[in-house]
């Protein structure tokens, strides 16, 4: 049993002069006619704005001047992060490579994956994939049964991944595969590659949304062959490795801006004056936004202090994600309204986005049965 660890953490000024720079990146990019907000803004693909941003110095901030980043903490990148959501931006392409591939790799990744790929992540000019849920595994990663087996020079892999977010454009994904026995925690045996999608011995399938969207895929292994030094870590470090990663996943802001934009539209739609318990409804909400921002930089200070907090960040992710699916149904409760994509009036159309978008926002990163037994062993009720 331990206790939860959510220390106040104040933004240095290094933090608030990037907000202003960031700020001024985005203006430019309104004024010139090549940023449109748009809701879901961190699922939306545009490579061409992740060039602009990575040439921008927006991407890679916490990684080191010698593979192509710029040396800053967690807490510069952070701001970069709410600041983007905030306003929409295309951030679809770069995410995944920016939020933990590249941290990963950067902490176990041979060198030639560091010198060959993070310049490039780096530069808004490398993607990335997740690479963990299988077919009938749910949220279990301890079921995996991708299986990789030694062969001359490296290894041999085969097997499917589903869920896969953008797989069908991005060039790389981490995947966890098992190469050994799982022992009795189960947790044992796995281990993670880096995959070139471009390579022989991979198939990629659509899976659409409810809204129509592809976004989501099947990945098939058929003896895809991966070098030794395509490895991330060592050989049956994979559950250790990949929980760490999860931090990275489930404690940004991604976990409750996902429908900031339509907040923002309710806010403006119930006006200035607004009566009893639209007031009420929408403070209550502005005030858990606040609380989960404030945990959420807790976090991204104890990244900062070499810590990786698994635990907070599935509460962050829980309860994040929460505050997100409740968003839509205080939205009609407070204004009664018909949801449409067709409809020109900002409100209606952002409520028709999220109504369709919010039952994948409790799922991605783990679903909240999940989340909630991490945390409470965690605390020892369980």
């Amino acid at each position: 049993m331990r206790a939860l660890q959510f220390d106040p953490v104040t933004l240095p000024p290094e933090a608030e002069e990037m907000r202003r720079r960031v700020r001024a990146f985005l203006a430019a990019e309104r004024t010139a006619g090549r940023l449109v907000a748009y809701r879901g803004s961190w699922s939306v693909f545009d490579p061409d704005f992740s060039q602009r941003a990575g040439a921008a110095g927006f991407i890679g901030l916490t990684l080191p001047r010698e593979y192509g980043g710029h040396g800053q903490s967690s807490l510069v990148r952070y701001v970069v992060t709410e600041e983007m959501l905030a306003a929409g931006a295309p951030c679809g392409a770069h995410w995944v490579a920016d939020r933990q591939s590249a941290p990963q790799i950067l902490r176990y990744g041979s060198e030639r994956a560091k010198r060959e790929i993070l310049p490039r992540i780096c530069a808004g000019r490398c993607y990335f994939a997740i690479g963990m849920s299988e077919p009938d595994s749910g949220s279990d990663l301890a079921a995996v049964r991708t299986r990789a087996v030694r062969t001359r020079g490296g290894w041999l892999i085969n097997g499917s991944k589903i869920w896969t977010s953008r797989a069908h454009q991005v060039h790389y994904l981490i995947a966890l595969v098992r190469t050994g026995e799982a022992g009795e925690d189960r947790h044992g045996g796995l281990t993670q590659f880096i995959i070139d999608l471009s390579r022989p011995g991979v198939q990629i399938r659509p899976i659409r949304n409810i809204a129509g969207r592809h976004e989501f895929n099947e990945v098939f292994f058929t003896d895809y062959f991966v070098e030794d030094d395509m490895m991330v870590g060592k050989e049956g470090q994979g559950w250790s490795m990949v929980t760490s990663e999860l931090s990275f996943e489930r404690s940004g802001p991604d976990r409750f801006l996902s429908d900031y934009h339509l907040l923002v539209a309710l806010i403006d739609k119930v006006g200035s004056m607004p009566d009893r318990r639209s007031a009420i409804e929408i403070g209550r909400l502005v005030s858990h936004l606040a609380a989960l921002r404030r945990m959420s930089i807790s976090i991204a200070g104890l990244v900062e202090k070499g810590k990786m907090p698994g635990v907070e960040a599935a509460l962050v992710k829980d309860v994040g994600t929460t505050f997100e699916r409740e968003i839509p149904e205080v939205a009609r409760r407070v204004i009664t309204t018909e949801p449409s994509l067709e409809e020109d009036d900002v409100f209606v159309k952002s409520l028709a986005h999220v109504v369709l978008e919010a039952p994948s926002f409790t799922i991605r990163g783990g679903t909240r049965e999940i989340l909630r037994g991490m945390i409470a062993r965690a605390l020892g009720l369980r």
